[in-house]
């Protein structure tokens, strides 16, 4: 399926740096619940399972690129504003999707 410029300009995409993680007992798959700072975009949370590959420290401080203009989704208590993204290696193993360099938090994926 194709899709056109005007609908990949739709989505917004951005970099952003997680200042907080906490465990997430609650998911039903294992989680953790992040802010991301996204810069002018303001500092937004999301559930990212990501516990298989990454430590709460090692996330800490480290640049992400997230998806803005979803709706909010609820995951068991917690309200998911943003989908940090990555790619599945094998079950369970989701490997951040992160800019090779550091930009400024809220720079959009051109």
């Amino acid at each position: 399926m194709t899709i056109t410029w005007d609908q990949f300009e739709a989505v917004e995409i951005r970099v952003g740096t997680i200042i907080a993680v906490d465990d997430f007992p609650e998911a039903r798959n294992p989680a953790y619940r992040l802010s991301v700072d996204f810069g002018e975009a303001g500092v937004k949370r999301s559930s990212a399972q990501i516990t298989t590959l990454y430590s709460k420290d090692e996330l800490l401080g480290k640049q992400v690129v997230g998806v803005l203009n979803f709706p909010p989704k609820q995951i068991a208590n917690f309200f998911s504003e943003c989908l940090v993204t990555g790619f599945v290696r094998a079950p369970g193993e989701v490997v951040l999707a992160v800019p090779e360099r550091e930009v400024p938090n809220g720079t959009r994926l051109a």
